[in-house]
C-alpha cells in the first residue's frame, strides 16, 4: 500500500501524521521534497519518533536550502525541480510519501505537490481547525477529486473541533482514520500510541 500525505496548509500535522502512519504500518518514508532544514528535516524528524526497527527512511529526491515554496528554494539554490527527476523509491513494503505544504504547493513554473500524486496513492488529507479551515479543507477534498483521485481517509489534527469535523466529514462522506490531540510533546511512545489507535482504519483503506 502506497500512501500519499498531504495537508489543507503548512504546519497543520503532516510529518507528525506520517510518523504515526509509518509507525501503523511499520512502512518505509520518502518526502520528494524537502526545503529548508536540512539538519533536521522531516525525514529526521520521522527516525527519531518511530520506534520499529522495520522502516526505511528513502533520501530526499531534492533537498533545497531555503525554507520556503520548493519553487522559490529551488530557484535560489540555482535548480528547476523537474517531475522526472522524482522517481518513488522500489520496496516490497508499505510506502509512505510525504507531501510538502498543500496539494498546489508550486514545484517549479507549471507543477504543484498535486502532481505526485500517482493512481495507485491513497490520499489522507490533514486537516487542523483554525478559522477558514472547512473552506482550506472542503477545497483540497474537491481538488484532488476534481483530479480524478480518492481522498481515502482524513486525520483531524489539534485541539477538537466537533462541529467542525462533523459538518466536513457529512459534506464529503470521507472516512476520519482518527485525531491527534494538542499533545505538549511528540517522542516515541506517543507515536506508537496513536500507531496503535490508528491502525486498523489504516489497513482498511479503500
Amino acid at each position: 500500500m502506497k500512501i500519499f500525505i498531504t495537508g489543507i496548509s503548512t504546519d497543520v500535522g503532516k510529518t507528525i501524521t506520517s510518523a504515526i502512519v509509518v509507525e501503523a504500518l511499520e512502512a518505509d518514508y520518502w518526502k520528494p521534497v524537502q526545503a529548508g532544514d536540512l539538519d533536521n528535516s522531516d525525514s529526521h524528524k520521522i527516525k527519531a519518533r518511530i520506534s520499529n526497527s522495520k522502516t526505511k527512511i528513502f533520501e530526499n529526491s531534492y533537498k533545497l536550502n531555503t525554507p520556503a515554496s520548493p519553487h522559490l528554494a529551488a530557484e535560489i539554490d540555482g535548480i528547476l525541480i523537474d517531475l522526472n527527476e522524482i522517481q518513488e523509491p522500489v520496496t516490497e513494503n508499505h510506502l509512505v510519501i510525504e507531501g510538502a505544504g498543500g496539494i498546489f504547493v508550486p514545484l517549479n513554473e507549471k507543477d504543484t505537490i498535486a502532481d505526485l500524486i500517482q493512481p495507485d496513492y491513497k490520499v489522507i488529507v490533514v486537516s487542523r481547525h483554525y478559522l477558514g479551515s472547512i473552506n482550506h479543507t472542503l477545497l483540497t477534498i474537491e481538488a484532488i477529486q476534481n483530479r480524478g483521485f480518492q481522498v481515502s481517509g482524513i486525520i483531524f489534527s489539534g485541539s477538537e473541533n466537533k462541529s467542525t469535523e462533523s459538518l466536513i466529514l457529512n459534506k464529503t462522506g470521507i472516512k476520519c482514520i482518527g485525531r491527534i490531540d494538542e499533545e505538549p510533546y511528540f517522542d516515541e511512545n506517543i507515536i506508537k500510541e496513536y500507531a496503535d489507535l490508528f491502525r486498523e482504519n489504516l489497513l482498511q483503506l479503500q
